[in-house]
This record gives C-alpha cells, sequence and structure tokens, in this order.
C-alpha cells in the first residue's frame, strides 16, 4: 500500500514547497487535536488560500469541498483553522516567518507553526439544498446561491452580469439626463 505522502504527491501531480507545507500542516492538526483522517465531517479545515498546500490538506485530513468540511477564505494568508467535531476544540495554524523550508517534512511543527485560537465560530454542518433553474441561462444553482431581480431566480453569475449591464447604462450620459435608448 503507497505511504500518505506518496498519495498526496500523486493525488497533486507533482512534489513541491506549498504541498509539503500543507501535508505537514495537516498532520500537525491532526496530532493537536488528537484526531484521524475525517471519513465524514469529524474534521473541519478552513484554508485561507488556494496554494498546493490545500491538496496536502484534503489528502491527510479527509476534508473536501464535495463533504463541505473543506472551506475556502480567498485572504492569500498561509493559516489554516481545524475543528474537531466530536470535541468541539478548534486551532488556528499559521507559519512562523522565520523557518528555514529546506526540511518541512522532517520538521518539528512546534517549531515551525504558531498555534492560537480560531478566529471564527466553528462552521455548521454542510446542508443540501435545493436547485432552482436560473431565468436566464436556464442552469440549475443551488437555492442559496440564487439572487431575486425583477420577480426572476438567478445564478450570480446572470444576477451579476444584469447588474454591470445596469451600472454601466446608468453612468452614461443619457440616463444621466434621464433619457431611455436614446430617446428623449
Amino acid at each position: 500500500m503507497m505511504d500518505i505522502w506518496n498519495f498526496t504527491v500523486q493525488f497533486h501531480g507533482h512534489e513541491c514547497n506549498g504541498l509539503r507545507w500543507g501535508y505537514k500542516v495537516a498532520t500537525f492538526a491532526l496530532e493537536k487535536l488528537k484526531i484521524d483522517k475525517s471519513s465524514d465531517e469529524e474534521l473541519v479545515a478552513i484554508v485561507e488560500n488556494d496554494s498546493c498546500a490545500v491538496d496536502g490538506i484534503q489528502v491527510v485530513t479527509g476534508c473536501t469541498f464535495g463533504k463541505g468540511n473543506l472551506i475556502f477564505r480567498d485572504y492569500g494568508k498561509h493559516a489554516y483553522t481545524f475543528f474537531s467535531r466530536k470535541t468541539g476544540e478548534g486551532i488556528r495554524i499559521t507559519r512562523r516567518k522565520e523557518f528555514d523550508t529546506k526540511d518541512i517534512l522532517s520538521a518539528n511543527g512546534d517549531e515551525i507553526f504558531d498555534v492560537s485560537e480560531p478566529k471564527e465560530d466553528m462552521p455548521k454542518t454542510a446542508r443540501i439544498h435545493k436547485s432552482i433553474e436560473c431565468a436566464k441561462c436556464g442552469e440549475m444553482a443551488m437555492e442559496t446561491r440564487i439572487k431575486i431581480f425583477d420577480s426572476q431566480y438567478l445564478c450570480y453569475p446572470c444576477y451579476d452580469k444584469i447588474m454591470s449591464d445596469q451600472h454601466l447604462y446608468l453612468n452614461t450620459p443619457l440616463a444621466k439626463n434621464g433619457e431611455k435608448n436614446g430617446n428623449s
């Protein structure tokens, strides 16, 4: 059977420092929380970047977007929060600035990471929502991701396009003078 590191590399497609960081932070988090890899939603990971590290976290922890226990916050930070649903315990792990990245995998996690309390509450368990058809594009979207505009259900991209088009129109000289479609 393939060891977890080699499987992580195979999953990601190549070996790199980002993957090493993710692998190390994930193994460190499991150790600190005294929990095993998540088979369902026992563990939640909140990642604050979309780097190679996230693949390492997925493989080691078992947290995935599909199960709803891998949550992405687009902050661009090397910060990772983990919660154990069994104990209610949570930790936030960040990289120390002064660590030399040569030997990440063999390094002592306590020497390369700072551990603190989470900056947010443990997320609720994932829920399955009904899908609704977008009135503009016809594609199905989760009901929690639908906007209502002019009595129509719209997915985010279609809603954003309408708002963008309206904004562009409202900033034209014709709109500012109260004219519509170029007619006085």
